[in-house]
């Protein structure tokens, strides 16, 4: 039998952002000790729209029933009755938004699809209810991460080291978690891929919107052109929009992994052919291009005692908003995973079966991110700029993520966590095949 004074694991979560809040929230819940380690002087509010569907909030439920009653309380639908169950409405870029084609409204969505996004600022405060005091050491920048032996070791920048039983890396899309899990055996996979897309983004108050949109504002809207698009969709309860225009690129991105500036002109000349009342929303927008990247190919999401979660470990475009719940739902079964787990020998069977369940559904969600993002800016084989064929592709390829049974998944895991636990030696084990070593000299 396993001695009941064996210690739990220890276990570093490294970034606050919402997948290491989220895995926290969940083993917290669970009773399993955990510190997070965050490179910023207290939580960051940066940031801007998020959205959600049905699988993010059923990730919620099962992290913690009370985070989804929070976030209830501060996500944002759209305006009109009518558009409750659109994700976006398809509509043309162009002078008159399509209605000199007789193109009025081009719903993406379900009827059990109810839309729901919030202010980053506002999904992280809630977040950050569930943290108590003393879990989370601040401005803690990680230089390496190594596993030693049975340990991994944590160095960071300003000096100091820390040696745990696990590393949850939860540190973004440029991650140096994920040279720790991937160098070795796939470095050309560590860093992440530019994503054919930069945008100008920001936000802007509803009322300012509706003057600029009238009835378009309020309501979750994509306006498409050839190689070009705006999304802009409802925020904080309903007082401001968050935009993106997105603009495709085919060359690389030559500027580094940073936003470069541009001029206003550049910007409009960008969008030539826009709507004039669309060029007034960049006036809300910051002046510089930030590249996308995602990592279309991880070859795993662990590496001994390391494993990786949210972005670091799949960042993929936005055009399906689809990339928070992804990391909701890693932080669902890792964090059940891990309430398993009784001795630190039995960590890596944990992120074993992690990996087997969530690196599957992950991917497909990057390269379906991407495949969505050459929809809406019409170049998609087979659709190109037939507005049609984009709604009805967009209303045939969002099902898969948002009825997917999440708590099937963990089942599973659960199951899979003892097949391969029940095939491990255990120290009792071990004990009786000394003694019986013993015996025979």
């Amino acid at each position: 039998m396993e001695s009941s004074t064996q210690t739990r694991p220890t276990i570093a979560i490294l970034g606050a952002g919402i997948g290491g809040l989220a895995v926290a929230i969940g083993l917290i819940k669970r009773n399993v000790p955990v510190t997070i380690y965050d490179a910023a002087d207290k939580f960051s509010m940066v940031g801007a729209g998020i959205g959600l569907g049905p699988n993010a909030l059923n990730a919620m439920d099962l992290i913690d029933s009370r985070f989804r009653e929070r976030y209830d309380k501060v996500k944002t639908g759209n305006e009109r009755l009518d558009f409750e169950h659109s994700v976006i409405d398809a509509l043309y870029a162009e002078e008159g938004f399509g209605t000199k084609r007789g193109w009025t409204r081009g719903p993406i969505g379900a009827d059990y699809f109810t839309r729901s996004s919030a202010h980053r600022r506002d999904l992280l405060e809630i977040m950050e209810s569930f943290i108590p005091k003393g879990i989370v050491r601040f401005g803690k920048r990680a230089q390496s991460v190594e596993q030693v032996g049975d340990k991994v070791v944590i160095k960071f920048h300003d000096g100091t080291i820390e040696t745990v039983d696990a590393v949850i890396g939860c540190d973004g899309v440029k991650g140096i978690t994920r040279q720790t899990v991937l160098g070795d055996i796939a470095p050309e996979e560590v860093h992440p891929t530019f994503a054919n897309m930069y945008i100008y983004r920001g936000i802007i108050p509803m009322a300012d919107a509706k003057e600029i949109l009238g009835t378009h504002a309020g309501d979750a809207k994509y306006f498409m052109a050839k190689g070009k698009a705006l999304a802009i969709y409802p925020i904080s309860k309903g007082r401001e929009e968050n935009f993106v225009f997105l603009i495709s690129q085919s060359s690389p991105w030559t500027h580094g992994d940073t936003a470069v500036s541009c001029t206003k002109e550049e910007m409009i000349q960008d969008l030539e052919g826009f709507d004039q009342r669309l060029l007034k929303i960049l006036d809300y927008a910051r002046p510089l291009r930030w590249p996308m990247w995602h990592h279309p190919n991880t070859s795993t999401f662990y590496k001994g005692r390391v494993c990786l979660l949210g972005d670091v470990a799949h960042a993929s475009s936005p055009h399906q908003a689809a990339g928070a719940g992804q990391g909701l739902e890693d932080a669902a079964v890792l964090s059940h995973l891990l309430s398993l787990v009784k001795t630190a020998g039995e960590l890596e069977t944990a992120f074993q079966v992690y990996d087997a369940i969530r690196r599957p559904r992950a991917q497909k969600v990057v390269a379906t991110s991407f495949e969505a993002g050459l929809l809406y800016t019409w170049r998609y084989p087979g659709v190109e700029d037939n507005m049609y064929k984009v709604v009805d592709n967009g209303n045939l390829r969002l099902h898969w993520i948002w009825k997917h049974d999440l708590r099937a998944d963990i089942e599973k895991a659960e199951d899979d966590f003892y097949k391969i636990k029940a095939t491990l030696p255990t120290a009792s084990n071990i004990s009786d095949a000394l003694a019986d070593q013993i015996k025979c000299t």
